[in-house]
């Protein structure tokens, strides 16, 4: 079996990937909305531009400060930027997938690439979910997501129940 901090480095370098995909899509599209209509371009957009910008430096911050600043590595600030990204990306493709649903007319290179944006907010969904419960997984086997009492040992104890007196 494949040690699980390679699985983790092939998942980071695919959400960092597919990052840089969706923020050329959406930017591209952001770009179509400003300079060619009289309109701002949509807010689903933008998120969608914004998430993958902090996904950037997410990816920065999981894969270089255990490496090469330990001292800042906290494992519940890593776990919090991984279902951070799974909950932003969900939030961003399922909005943006609402907003071209609800389009009268949808042709040309802008279309095809918001909704290509939307095909790799989903695919960044799952890369940060999948992340996620591997991180998740591997501090509970560490103990630090462990939420006993200190020095409690075993399974914990509960106290018996007893029968109530009859009327």
């Amino acid at each position: 079996m494949m040690s699980t901090s390679i699985i983790i480095l092939g998942i980071r370098v695919a959400q960092l990937f597919f990052a840089l995909i969706v923020m050329s899509l959406t930017a591209y599209v952001a770009h179509w909305y400003n300079v060619d209509t009289m309109t701002t371009s949509p807010s689903q957009i933008n998120w969608l531009l914004a998430v993958s910008l902090f996904t950037i430096v997410s990816v920065l911050y999981l894969e270089l400060t255990p490496r090469f600043l330990p001292r800042f590595s906290n494992p519940l600030v890593a776990i919090g930027l991984e279902t951070g990204n799974a909950i932003f990306y969900f939030s961003g493709f399922v909005a943006l997938s609402v907003f071209m649903s609800r389009l009268l007319f949808c042709r040309g290179s802008v279309c095809h690439s918001a909704q290509a944006a939307i095909a790799f907010g989903a695919i960044e969904f799952l890369l940060w979910t999948g992340s996620a419960i591997l991180m998740g997984k591997e501090l509970a086997k560490s103990g630090v997501l462990n939420f006993r009492r200190r020095g409690a040992k075993g399974p914990l104890k509960v106290p018996e129940m007893k029968e109530s007196q009859a009327a």
